[in-house]
């Protein structure tokens, strides 16, 4: 079974197929996280996400090292792995709170679709601090792409030329969950390398609880002093919904960035957009206007050009 697990690991197309599973992964526990918004509030809603998901990452831990004919030691961990991981964390809790933040002020799809300017951020804060530069298609994918973001950032009412359209709290509470979304997934990303020669699927494990155990003990307590964990715990169904589908979608983030370069798995995850369109026109019943649908459109192209699909 272990070596089965190796094997896989070496399949160079494997990051894709995980990818896609954690966009779908993803969408539905950024829907399940909406509902839980409007009940307990957007703090105790991220919180959800990383205390109800660490049972199921520890159960993943604890499989993988049970697995017949297991050797697997504990990774080389080291203080710049801890601290990728912990830099992450951080802004991963930032992130999904603007997110929230987002989807309360827009509706599901195009909340979801701002905060993806997390791939034009990451070349940025991937140049910064992992030394990564973008290729030529992947700046001429990045400029298309925004064009689709500056679409859907306008309001309703709004004109393109309108300064309250460019300042909208919609626009900026996505544009803050893309940029947290970025430095979080240079983090996790610089803990993997950090790792060095590591099995991808025990090195997105032990990341994933590592940065949940953190995520979970620290808003854990401060969403305790500030009025209780009682409500999450009341909904426990949908909590445990959110939280369950939140470490799924990590696990298999986390994996994908052990495998492969972080821009392309990111711009994949960009197919996100499809499936929260999808939610929102067949779940949440919502009804998205032109621009929307053309900014939506212009992201989707500026994901083919970065795979090389035009």
């Amino acid at each position: 079974m272990l070596d089965a697990f190796a094997n896989l690991a070496s399949l160079p197309w494997l990051w894709v197929p995980i990818t896609l599973f954690a966009a779908a992964a993803q969408t539905v526990r950024n829907t399940a996280q909406r509902t839980l918004t409007d009940e307990v509030g957007p703090w105790s809603a991220t919180l959800v996400r990383f205390l109800f998901g660490l049972p199921l990452t520890i159960v993943w831990v604890l499989w993988l090292y049970g697995l017949p004919g297991s050797t697997a030691l504990l990774p080389p961990f080291s203080l710049p792995y801890l601290g990728w991981i912990g830099m992450g964390a951080f802004f991963q809790i930032f992130a999904t709170a603007a997110l929230l933040r987002a989807m309360q002020e827009r509706n599901f799809a195009v909340a979801v679709t701002l905060s993806k300017t997390e791939v034009l951020q990451v070349a940025l804060f991937g140049v910064v601090l992992l030394h990564e530069l973008p290729t030529a298609m992947a700046v001429l994918a990045m400029l298309v792409a925004t064009l689709g973001v500056l679409a859907l950032s306008l309001p309703r009412q709004g004109q393109l030329l309108s300064w309250r359209a460019w300042c909208s709290k919609s626009a900026l509470y996505g544009l803050l969950a893309g940029a947290g979304f970025a430095i979080s997934t240079i983090g996790f990303r610089g803990g993997a390398l950090a790792l060095g020669d590591v099995s991808p699927w025990v090195s997105g494990a032990w990341g994933v609880l590592i940065a949940q155990s953190l995520q979970s003990l620290g808003m854990g307590g401060w969403v305790a002093a500030r009025g209780g964990l009682g409500p999450i715990f009341r909904a426990w169904r949908i909590s445990l919904l959110a939280g369950s589908m939140g470490a799924a979608a990590s696990l298999a983030w986390f994996t994908a960035y052990a495998m492969h370069t972080v821009a392309d798995v990111r711009t994949l995850g960009m197919i996100e957009v499809v499936f929260s369109y999808l939610v929102s026109r067949r779940v949440l019943r919502e009804r998205l206007t032109r621009a929307e649908q053309v900014g939506m459109a212009l992201m989707l192209l500026g994901l083919g050009i970065t795979l090389n699909l035009f």
